[in-house]
C-alpha cells in the first residue's frame, strides 16, 4: 500500500505541478513568449495533467478488479498495471530532466532570475517517488 502511495504522490505532482508553475505570467501569460511558445508551455502542461491522471488510473486499476478475477490474471494484471504506472509516473520528470541538454535552454527566463535548473531537485524527487513506489508495490 506504501508503494501506490508514493506512486499517488507522484501522480499528484504531475497534475498540479505544471499548472501551477507554467499557467503563470512567467509562462502562457507572460507577453514576451511568441505563440508559439506558449503553444509548447500548454503542450507541456497538457501533458503532465495527463499522465498524472494515467499515473492513477494504473497504480489503484487492480483494486477494482472483482473479487472473480482468476488469481493469474488478476497478477499479471497488477504487473501489467504497475510497469504503466511507473512509466506515465516518471517519463515526464526524465524528459524535463533531458530538456536541460538542449542547446540555448535554461531552467529560469532571464527576466525572472539568474540562470539555473531549480526544477532538478523536484523533477528528480517526483521521479524517485515513483520509482520507489513501483519498487514496493512489484516486492508486495
Amino acid at each position: 500500500m506504501l508503494g501506490k502511495l508514493l506512486l499517488t504522490v507522484d501522480a499528484i505532482g504531475l497534475l498540479l505541478g505544471a499548472p501551477i508553475a507554467d499557467y503563470n505570467h512567467t509562462h502562457i501569460f507572460n507577453p514576451r513568449w511568441t505563440p508559439h511558445a506558449k503553444f509548447h508551455g500548454a503542450q507541456t502542461i497538457t501533458l503532465s495533467v495527463t499522465l498524472g491522471l494515467a499515473t492513477l488510473y494504473y497504480t489503484w486499476r487492480t483494486s477494482f478488479f472483482p473479487p472473480s478475477t482468476p488469481p493469474a490474471l488478476a497478477r499479471q494484471g497488477k504487473q501489467d498495471s504497475l510497469r504503466t504506472a511507473i512509466f506515465t509516473g516518471t517519463i515526464y520528470w526524465l524528459a524535463g530532466l533531458a530538456a536541460i541538454l538542449y542547446p540555448g535552454t535554461d531552467g529560469i527566463d532571464p527576466e525572472f532570475g539568474p540562470s539555473g535548473f531549480p526544477q532538478a531537485p523536484i523533477f528528480i524527487g517526483f521521479a524517485t517517488l515513483g520509482v520507489f513506489g513501483w519498487l514496493l508495490e512489484r516486492r508486495a
